[in-house]
């Protein structure tokens, strides 16, 4: 399975596609959503993308949205990986078609259960 981790920060990217990669998934990468996209362009919907709300030139909840408009993305599952944590933008993400939300800090532990809420493990 591939998984496409979209986040402004080298740092998380890493530390995201550590974590997928252990479990089983293959990894891209992307700094913001305008890069996901052209990812998505070239190499199809991945069953699973990680997302940063925060981000330059296209933020997360902008590339859910842009992504969900697209033809071929249903069997794509999203998960907002984020600091923001007030409700209204939880619902905002999951009313822009996210299909979970976990918040930063997180652990291996937390992103394994949330894929296994997914359905999306290797």
């Amino acid at each position: 399975m591939r998984a496409l981790i979209v986040d402004d920060s080298r740092t998380m990217r890493m530390i995201v596609g550590n974590i997928l990669q252990e479990i089983g998934f293959e990894t891209g990468n992307a700094g913001n959503g305008l890069e996901a996209l052209t990812w998505i362009e070239q190499n199809g919907f991945p069953e699973l993308a990680c997302v940063d709300w925060n981000m330059p030139e296209m933020n997360g909840l902008e590339f859910v949205r842009e992504v969900r408009q697209r033809s071929g993305n249903e069997a794509m599952k999203i998960m907002m990986i984020t600091t923001e944590s007030e409700a209204d933008n939880v619902m905002a993400a999951l009313e822009s078609g996210a299909n979970e939300y976990l918040m930063k800090p997180f652990s291996k532990d937390s992103v394994a259960d949330k894929l296994t809420l997914l359905g999306v493990r290797p």
